[in-house]
């Protein structure tokens, strides 16, 4: 039967004269349904996608941070801005250099799932140094942590105690660890500060995503167009899984008796226990082995944190102690205050595909290390 022929509790109605709320409520549909059905539509789609990523191509400005050392690894101050040149795919650029302190916007990313329990005792202690090393004056830090969804623990401020108190929020979650969401939420936050601000990522984390709804591909994207430099000081995936807690045995569907015993042995729930490993009596050094084996190829394999970190000119570190956590910190930020910001607009930019960036000092002995270049979008015919 039509609508109009039921009443409010879904009864068919003899007389097929509708109550007064229903006739209101027709008489809406029809009036704005045109309107509702196409709109509907359009948003569906609308909606993103996470495999297929929308790319931006226009490059305006491409920012540079550029770390210039000695032969022995000691970095150099005191270089002009003469003393740079820039190469964009091969051409010769006109660049300018901040040599000046410039403030840092900082966003600390922590993998906080069931794996990194272990690490995570050594991460809440970090707070006291983020203010003098990494962020400096004017600075400011937010921070987040991540296991299969990502929460912020704490906007950006330069609140001493408010950071202490977001790292104590840090917990183990579950078993996931969305690297890339974590990658693109952290991007898009660094996105809205203002843009004479230093866009830095932190990354604290094991060296891999687990279950991550973006691609590693949209988050390169992010950071490439919000100009986010990433830094990672990377968790010790082997003790974390050697000392993280094996989470509870699954219950066993066999009810006590109900198993196949030994002729001649008492079927007690006991037996169950210790023939078939269940009930606290198994061991976890299956995904030890695992890892070891997944360590072994991940030297030929560029895992996440390597591309992000290569892919806008930061580094990788690692920590297995709260002394190799405090030294990377402090590398960290003894290599952002020494870093020489370039910056240009290229005069190639209508070139589709990869452009490389190369740095250029004259400065006898002395290497510069940048970000390798930008992606570009095919400009459409």
């Amino acid at each position: 039967l039509p609508v109009s022929q039921y009443d409010r509790g879904g009864r068919a109605m003899r007389n097929g004269k509708a109550p007064q709320t229903v006739q209101i409520m027709m008489a809406l549909v029809r009036s704005f349904g045109a309107v509702l059905l196409p709109c509907a539509f359009l948003l569906a789609q609308e909606q993103p996608t996470h495999e297929q990523p929308t790319f931006r191509t226009g490059v305006n400005i491409v920012i540079a941070p550029t770390t210039v050392t000695d032969r022995d690894g000691n970095f150099v101050a005191g270089l002009h801005p003469s003393d740079f040149r820039l190469t964009d795919n091969g051409k010769l650029q006109k660049i300018e250099v901040t040599t000046e302190y410039t403030p840092i916007s900082l966003v600390i990313a922590v993998q906080a799932n069931v794996g990194a329990e272990p690490a995570l005792n050594t991460v809440r202690k970090i707070g006291p140094m983020l203010q003098p090393l990494v962020v400096g004056e004017q600075g400011e830090v937010a921070i987040l942590s991540y296991d299969h969804q990502v929460q912020v623990l704490q906007d950006f401020t330069s609140d001493a105690d408010k950071l202490e108190a977001a790292l104590q929020k840090l917990k183990p979650g579950s078993t996931s660890a969305v690297m890339n969401d974590a990658v693109i939420q952290a991007s898009r936050m660094l996105s809205n500060r203002p843009p004479q601000r230093r866009r830095i990522l932190l990354l604290i984390a094991e060296a891999r995503d687990i279950g991550s709804a973006a691609k590693t591909r949209q988050a390169l994207t992010d950071l490439q167009f919000d100009n986010v430099l990433v830094y990672s000081v990377n968790m010790n995936r082997l003790k974390n899984t050697v000392l993280a807690k094996s989470p509870p045995p699954r219950p066993d569907p066999f009810p006590p008796g109900a198993r196949p015993g030994i002729p001649g042995t008492p079927n007690l729930p006991s037996y169950s226990a210790h023939t078939y490993g269940h009930a606290g009596n198994s061991a976890n050094f299956i995904p030890m082995f695992v890892e070891i084996f997944k360590a072994t190829k991940a030297i030929f394999v560029d895992n996440p944190v390597e591309v992000f970190t290569k892919w806008t000119g930061g580094k990788e570190h690692a920590f297995a102690s709260q002394r190799d956590l405090e030294r990377a910190i402090n590398e960290i930020g003894t290599e952002l205050h020494s870093q020489y910001v370039i910056s240009y607009a290229p005069n190639n930019r209508d070139e589709g595909g990869f452009h490389t960036i190369e740095v250029l000092v004259d400065r006898p002995g002395v290497k510069a290390r940048t970000r390798p270049g930008y992606w570009v979008a095919a400009q459409p015919n």
